[in-house]
């Protein structure tokens, strides 16, 4: 059974377009339209994976953003104050002289940890943003204790 195609228009930078357009050429792809659809699978599939994870977890968010963007460096910081109780550490380094790298490290329930990454993520002038959780030792020793 053959689904019904929409047509929908995206803008975007020359620079994201370009990159995208050498992947597409690498990977093999037909059309920029076959890799947005690869590309719109996997963004739905890790956002079904963070809506999977459960009860407590140790997490990293790695952020890359712009330095400069107006108001982004507050945002960021009242987001990290806003979840003060679940922050560990954080670390900051200057890629270059408009890019930052942000790893925080995190500590607790699923649904707060998906939270403050998804704010972090809307954020303009964030141009990375990835999720890396576990279970905190005490429950992985457990589920190897079951298995």
């Amino acid at each position: 059974m053959e689904q019904e195609l929409m047509r929908i228009g995206v803008s975007l930078p020359d620079n994201l377009l370009t990159k995208f357009d050498s992947i597409i050429d690498q990977r093999g792809y037909s059309s920029r339209s076959e890799g947005i659809r690869d590309a719109i699978r996997s963004y739905i599939t890790h956002y079904e994976w963070m809506n999977d994870v459960k009860g407590r977890r140790v997490a990293t968010i790695t952020l890359i953003y712009e330095y400069m963007k107006r108001g982004l460096s507050s945002s960021l910081t009242e987001i990290q104050h806003d979840n003060s109780s679940l922050i560990k550490s954080s670390i900051i380094t200057h890629l270059d002289n408009d890019n930052c790298l942000e790893v925080i490290v995190l500590d607790g329930e699923r649904q707060d940890v998906r939270s403050m990454t998804e704010k972090l993520m809307s954020l303009k002038g964030v141009k990375y943003v990835k999720l890396n959780t576990a279970h905190p030792p005490e429950a992985t020793t457990q589920i190897l204790e079951e298995v």
